[in-house]
């Protein structure tokens, strides 16, 4: 399926990868919300993934597999918030805070396997046809 939809199911799956790990990270910060001294943590992808992506994008042609590998070798980071707290007990989970991340993840996760989902349709619609 590459040759037909490029690396666009490559990285298709390697977002939903990283969003899936975010949601995890973020329902454990809801979950430990009442737990003394707990520090809350976020996932980062965007950003190292845009600049694997275009750093292989100036790669010479010839090296056809370089955004591949670029979309493969991309990682998430897991990053804790050491400095900020608001409550006595040391925990600095957000409530507002987490449940909109939660929200925003549910709904990129959602629109990017819907978007995937109509790909995969429009083929074998397409397919149909011959």
């Amino acid at each position: 399926m590459t040759g037909i939809y490029g690396n666009g199911v490559a990285l298709s799956e390697k977002v939903l990868d990283h969003l899936w790990v975010r949601q995890a990270v973020t329902l454990n910060n809801i979950a430990n919300v009442d737990t003394p001294g707990f520090k809350s943590q976020y996932m980062t992808f965007e950003e190292e993934l845009g600049r694997r992506i275009e750093e292989a994008n100036g790669v010479k042609r010839h090296q056809k597999r370089a955004v591949s590998n670029a979309i493969g070798t991309s990682r998430s980071w897991l990053n804790t918030t050491w400095d900020e707290s608001s409550r006595l007990d040391g925990n600095n989970v957000d409530m507002d805070q987490e449940q909109v991340e939660l929200v925003r993840t549910a709904y990129e996760y959602q629109f990017l396997l819907n978007s995937f989902t109509n790909d995969i349709t429009r083929l074998k619609n397409a397919a149909k046809a011959f």
